[in-house]
């Protein structure tokens, strides 16, 4: 997977179980080990957990599956829930 950095702000971030998070706000680099460490994500979708007090999150660049026009994640069911079905 290769990609340039600038390319990934404002993508759309979902899991790989189709759960949409956010968007990518900003990229964290570990620049002793010379990688991307995580994404910082905002404009969170309040479905998918409490995120109280906090404007965004940060995911840990590993468990990014692909980036394309999206970018997928593992989907981790402690962290990325399901949005409640409507009845």
């Amino acid at each position: 997977m290769r990609t340039q950095i600038t390319e990934m702000f404002g993508l759309r971030v979902y899991t790989d179980r189709a759960v949409y998070i956010g968007s990518v706000d900003d990229v964290v680099l570990d620049v002793d080990q010379k990688k991307i460490d995580s994404l910082a994500v905002g404009e969170l979708n309040p479905e998918i957990g409490e995120v109280k007090g906090y404007a965004g999150m940060q995911i840990p660049f590993r468990i990014v599956k692909s980036i394309g026009d999206i970018v997928i994640v593992r989907h981790i069911p402690g962290i990325f829930r399901s949005p409640a079905k409507e009845d």
